[in-house]
């Protein structure tokens, strides 16, 4: 059952959450197999941002130097324009002021580079492609895992990064009902050399207006611009991250808009579309030696981009639970979920609300919102989310 050094550690996904999972827990001396089932380690998708939380963490697994070689570093943040002029409402000096309050930069990136980033701290025969999972199953407290290829795999401990359509989630909690958001979100990227002027910036920018806010900002090395948009959604929207739409889609829902914008939108590439699916906090996501993270955890919207940090703040909680209570694998899930629910559910409820603040219809509602974007400090009025350590949280608990 168990190792000769430890426990016997699987994880189910390749993705950013598993990855950084078994990064840490090899940081705290623990083998760990990662059980893929794409052929290649490959993250579809498009951008997102690093804040100070997750930085710090990459630079505490010594991959951040390797993360920077493509990231592109923000200078400015949390920068939100009117939809029909481009108006500045509010913008932050990230530059400046992520490292003197929070230690470290605000980046921007490709999801691959940060996969590859998190993925050199992982040994190679930890990682194990095109094991498709078909059943999770409990025996007692015992987790076992099928493969397509006939593989059974009973491990001493189990973590489920297996997304937002988990297998082990459900086998842990049972079938979960997502509900309709009514928002549908576009991804796509424009080459940086078709990208207007303003849209090269190191800068992150959210246009906002009715029912609609489209979010862009430089990745890979500042060769593309990543843009992110949200809509109503349409009958044809799936929550998948594969799923695409056409340009002439994407062009219509705004139209009216800035024609800046219109420009930059018109430069991107074949776009992808996903429903965002509704779904409430867990209240628990452990069963016996077998537990979650990342989306399969705790999906959330968006609108804060925490989604890829709180997976990554996830595997360093576990890890560090875990080597201060080796012999008690039980007892250190259980800390972990402890110290991780009551944080991602505060983030998925703040995420869901700001969906309905950006899509304001113009008026006094509207007006108001800008006044106060206009006087907000978001940088320090989050400081909640940035100046999280997993080591403090883990120490405090005792």
């Amino acid at each position: 059952m168990s190792t000769e050094d430890g426990p016997k550690i699987a994880i189910l996904g390749g993705g950013i959450g598993g990855l950084a999972a078994a990064a840490f827990l090899r940081d705290k001396g623990f083998d760990s197999d990662v059980y893929e089932q794409a052929t290649a380690l490959t993250e579809v998708g498009a951008g997102l941002v690093i804040a100070p939380n997750a930085a710090r963490l990459l630079r505490r697994l010594g991959v951040l130097d390797r993360f920077i070689k493509r990231a592109v570093q923000m200078e400015t943040g949390w920068e939100f324009r009117r939809w029909e002029s481009g108006t500045v409402l509010s913008a932050e000096n990230l530059e400046k002021e992520c490292v003197r309050l929070y230690g470290e930069h605000t980046y921007t990136a490709h999801r691959a580079d940060l996969l590859n980033a998190l993925r050199s701290a992982v040994p190679e025969h930890s990682i194990h492609l095109g094991k498709r999972c078909v059943s999770v199953e409990f025996e007692g407290d015992q987790a076992v895992l099928r493969f397509e290829d006939g593989e059974t795999v009973r491990p001493d401990i189990l973590i489920g990064a297996d997304g937002v359509h988990s297998r082990v989630r459900g086998a842990i909690v049972g079938p979960t009902h997502a509900r309709e958001s009514g928002i549908c979100a576009f991804r796509a990227l424009v080459p940086a050399q078709k990208a207007p002027d303003f849209a090269r910036r190191r800068a992150q920018t959210l246009w906002i207006g009715p029912d609609r806010h489209l979010v862009h900002y430089p990745v890979s090395g500042e060769e593309y611009v990543n843009l992110v948009a949200f809509t109503p959604a349409g009958g044809n929207s799936v929550e998948s991250w594969t799923a695409t739409a056409t340009l002439r889609e994407l062009l219509d829902e705004f139209a009216g808009w800035d024609p800046r914008l219109v420009e930059l939108i018109t430069a991107a590439d074949t776009p992808g579309r996903w429903a965002l699916l509704d779904r409430e906090p867990l209240d628990h996501w452990n069963r016996g030696n077998t537990t979650l993270l990342g989306d399969a955890a705790h999906p959330m919207f968006p609108f804060f981009a925490q989604g890829a940090a709180q997976a990554i703040e996830d595997g360093a909680v576990l890890a560090l639970c875990l080597a201060a209570d080796p012999d008690n694998p039980t007892a250190a899930l259980g800390r972990y979920e402890e110290l991780r629910r009551r944080r991602t559910a505060r983030l998925q409820e703040v995420s869901h609300g700001r969906s309905h603040i950006n899509h304001l219809p113009d008026g006094p509602e509207q007006q108001a919102r800008d006044l106060a974007y206009s006087q907000a400090d978001p940088l320090r009025t989050n400081g909640w989310i940035y100046e999280y350590d997993p080591e403090v949280a883990v120490s405090a608990s005792v």
